[in-house]
This record gives structure tokens, C-alpha cells and sequence, in this order.
């Protein structure tokens, strides 16, 4: 009789622990703008991004950076946005990308990184917060009546959605919710970009590892202090990854090396002049590819 009472809450039980394991779901959240309003929302941010940093107009890093990119894209599912790739002159340690797909990757970044991976991971998390639609989410739920009514009057149809959204007080501020994330959407974007370096053949726990050597290095460097006080860690992230990568079929990954091509865009950066000083006003001075940073979005 104990036994027959035992066999409903060991099924019960295994069903739980089943329940347990499986596979986090990733999906965008509930949102008010359409996937063709994130790509022209993101193009008209991409100019004003493009008149505060120096894009770097060198095909040898733009070739690189490019190809990692597009090795990542061909793993995505299903209804991809027009990612692109550009780096720009400034050497803190960041990359961060724009709603609809474009991406800015920071010469900081490539050279502080251990090797072609936690570049990789660093890009697919990016990709996370674009594919996942992190930004526009966070904006339809802090702007929940003015929003609706924009739309249906039409207005974003007229273009010039970021300046209505400025109108709003969304911008591309360091704290704005375009970029300023949750613990939740770090985290999702975390295994989102786990994911897509498995399938491009990277190593997914190289991205944690990175996080871990800034956050590591965080408290002896301003820059990277001041990015962690303001970018929420989502907990213990190697954890995180290894338990998503779980689900992942067995693959030979990339050596953890820095390949020939890194060694090569690493010595084009060295080459680099310091970025330009902003002119009063946010401009900066006319270079080749456009100026450098006032308020840069935050990242990774």
C-alpha cells in the first residue's frame, strides 16, 4: 500500500525535475512598434550615432569585424533584421548595437579581448538585444499611453520616429531605455548570443569568461567601474551558460587562440590616431568616417 502512495509522488516529482530542465525560451516581448519601425528607428540613430564617433573607414578591421558578424547571423532562425558592422575609434572596452541592427563595436574591445570568441560572444549578445527587441519593448512599456495614441494618429508613419520619441525624452543617453537593460534581458541576451556562437562554431562560455575578466578588472578601471554601476549584471553568467549549454549538440569548437587575422586588425588599431575631441556642442572636429562619442549607448 505504501508503495502504490509512493508511485503518484515519484511521478509527480519526476515530472518536476523534467519540467526543470528544460530549455529557457527565448522570445520578444509585448511591443508597440513593428519590427519595420525597430530597422527605421535604428537607422535614424545609427546618424546620430555616426556624428559622435569615429567610424573607422579601414577595411582591414571593417573585414574582420564583418566577418564574425555575418558568421552570426547565418545562425539566426527564421526573419533575420539587417544587421551591420562598423568600429569605432575609442578604446574603452564596449560594443553596443541599435534597434533594427546596427552594431558598433569599439577598438577597445577588439584589443582587450583573449581571443576571436569573446569577441563573438560579445557580438551575439548584441545581436540578443536586437533580435529579442530589448529596446523598443522597454519603450512601449515606460510610454504606455503617449505611444498608442502616436500611432494611431499616424505619426511615426510620417517619419522621424526618433524625433517624436525625443519629444518622449528617449534618446541614446547612457540611461535611456533604448539601451539600459534588465537583469532579465542581460540574461536573456546572454543565451542568446551563447546560442548563436555555438552555432557558428565558437566556444559560448568564452562570453562569460570575458564578463568575468572585466568585472575582475572593474574596480582598478574607471571606465569599466563606471559601465558596471550602470549595466546590471544578471547574476553568476558562466553558471547561467553552462546550464543552457546543456541542450547544445556536441560540436568540436574554435581553439580558444587569437588568430592571425586578430593579430593583424590589432596592429591597425595601434596605428589609429586618438579619437577627436568633441567640438562644444557634441561635434566633433571633421575626420576621416565620422566623430566620437558624447553619450555612447551603453553595452554589453
Amino acid at each position: 500500500m505504501k508503495l502504490r502512495r509512493l508511485i503518484p509522488q515519484l511521478i509527480l516529482t519526476l515530472g518536476f525535475l523534467i519540467a526543470a530542465e528544460k530549455q529557457r525560451v527565448l522570445k520578444p516581448g509585448w511591443n508597440l512598434f513593428s519590427p519595420e519601425q525597430d530597422v527605421q528607428m535604428g537607422k535614424e540613430y545609427a546618424q546620430e550615432v555616426e556624428r559622435q564617433f569615429q567610424v573607422i573607414n579601414d577595411p582591414v578591421l571593417h573585414n574582420y569585424v564583418n566577418r564574425i558578424g555575418q558568421r552570426l547571423v547565418n545562425g539566426i532562425e527564421g526573419q533575420k533584421f539587417p544587421f551591420t558592422f562598423k568600429v569605432v575609434n575609442d578604446p574603452s572596452i564596449n560594443a553596443f548595437a541599435l534597434p533594427g541592427g546596427p552594431m558598433y563595436v569599439h577598438t577597445g574591445l577588439i584589443a582587450a579581448a583573449d581571443n576571436e570568441a569573446q569577441i563573438a560572444g560579445v557580438l551575439g549578445h548584441e545581436m540578443g538585444h536586437v533580435m529579442l527587441r530589448h529596446g523598443t519593448n522597454q519603450a512601449s512599456k515606460a510610454n504606455l499611453i503617449q505611444i498608442p495614441a502616436m500611432i494611431a494618429g499616424g505619426i511615426f508613419d510620417k517619419g522621424g520616429i526618433t524625433g517624436t520619441l525625443t519629444q518622449l525624452g528617449i534618446g541614446l543617453g547612457a540611461n535611456s531605455v533604448l539601451t539600459k537593460f534588465s537583469r532579465t534581458a542581460e540574461n536573456d541576451a546572454d543565451l542568446f548570443g551563447a546560442r548563436l556562437v555555438h552555432k557558428a562554431g565558437y566556444n559560448p562560455i568564452e562570453l562569460a569568461r570575458f564578463f568575468e575578466k572585466l568585472q575582475a578588472e572593474g574596480g582598478s578601471n574607471s571606465r569599466l567601474a563606471e559601465m558596471f554601476a550602470s549595466h546590471p549584471n544578471p547574476g553568476n553568467r558562466i553558471k547561467n551558460i553552462e546550464g543552457d549549454m546543456k541542450f547544445y549538440e556536441r560540436k568540436a569548437y574554435d581553439p580558444a587562440a587569437i588568430p592571425p587575422e586578430l593579430v593583424t586588425a590589432r596592429e591597425s588599431i595601434k596605428r589609429l590616431p586618438p579619437p577627436p575631441k568633441p567640438r562644444q556642442g557634441g561635434q566633433a572636429a571633421p575626420v576621416q568616417g565620422p566623430p566620437v562619442t558624447v553619450n555612447a549607448p551603453q553595452g554589453f
